[in-house]
């Protein structure tokens, strides 16, 4: 049975499902019928869920599915800025929600371009993506997000966490109505793009500190280094163990001075 409804900001919308696929899979399916949002579509399961770089992410009970579609009108260049504002927003969904439950989540974070950890474990993952509106007249954005509240999936080959194991429950409803409310303020500061400098220093201010030792794998190499930051194009910056400044725009990253071994 489709679970309660969150509250949402005015104007927000709710598709919610029992299961579906993947939440994102369902926006395409809209977008490509002519909805532009904006347009929340929740799941309690995902047949199909999906990561970065096509990974299946299996859909444990009890966890927040969702995707917001919505039309922007932002550059076609400037869309994968969308990545790293949704990471900001669910950081401050998932502490306001803990800060309600009287949890304190130490080792909150971001790790590049939109993972939410507590210290090296995985929390929540996004993903983003973008289609063309009714008669290619606008664009259409599509932000999932997976935020892991009563479990995680076993046996990942890397260290993944959920809520509950740290104190904090909650619902899934309660976590999208934080995260809608988070994302909507967000939005509007980011403005079709021309505010992402707030979002870059949101950003930077969330994930570690400059220094931190970093793997990127990109598929065709796999490059050490240590953070610099993240540039004001949303890319990610090291510097490699030649002494080299590095700009990657996609990769795959691991955090620590074992991270290679992890692959």
């Amino acid at each position: 049975m489709p679970h309660a409804a969150p509250a949402l900001p005015p104007g927000y919308r709710l598709l919610a499902l029992g299961e579906t696929d993947s939440t994102n899979a369902e926006a395409m399916r809209l977008a490509a019928a002519g909805e532009t949002g904006p347009l929340w579509i929740q799941a309690a399961t995902q047949a199909l869920g999906r990561g970065r770089s096509g990974r299946t992410w299996t859909s444990v009970p009890g966890n927040l599915y969702a995707s917001l579609l919505i039309r922007t009108d932002c550059p076609p260049h400037a869309i994968h800025q969308l990545s790293l504002l949704a990471g900001v927003a669910a950081h401050d969904a998932i502490r306001a929600v803990a800060a309600s439950a009287g949890t304190e989540l130490p080792g909150l974070r971001l790790k590049w371009p939109n993972d939410v950890l507590i210290g090296g474990a995985k929390l929540a993952g996004i993903l983003p993506e973008s289609t063309t509106g009714p008669g290619g007249s606008s664009l259409v954005a599509i932000i999932g997000v997976g935020i892991n509240l009563a479990g995680h999936p076993a046996n990942l080959g890397r260290a993944v966490t959920h809520l509950a194991a740290h104190g904090c429950r909650t619902t899934p409803a309660g976590m999208l109505g934080s995260l809608a409310a988070a994302i909507d303020d967000w939005l509007g500061r980011w403005d079709d793009s021309s505010g992402f400098q707030l979002v870059r220093e949101a950003w930077l201010s969330r994930a570690g500190a400059p220094g931190e030792p970093v793997h990127v794998n990109t598929g065709r190499e796999l490059v050490e280094g240590t953070f610099l930051g993240i540039d004001a194009e949303g890319a990610l910056v090291l510097r490699d163990l030649s002494g080299a400044e590095r700009r990657f725009t996609y990769g795959d990253v691991t955090l620590g001075a074992a991270a290679g071994a992890r692959g």
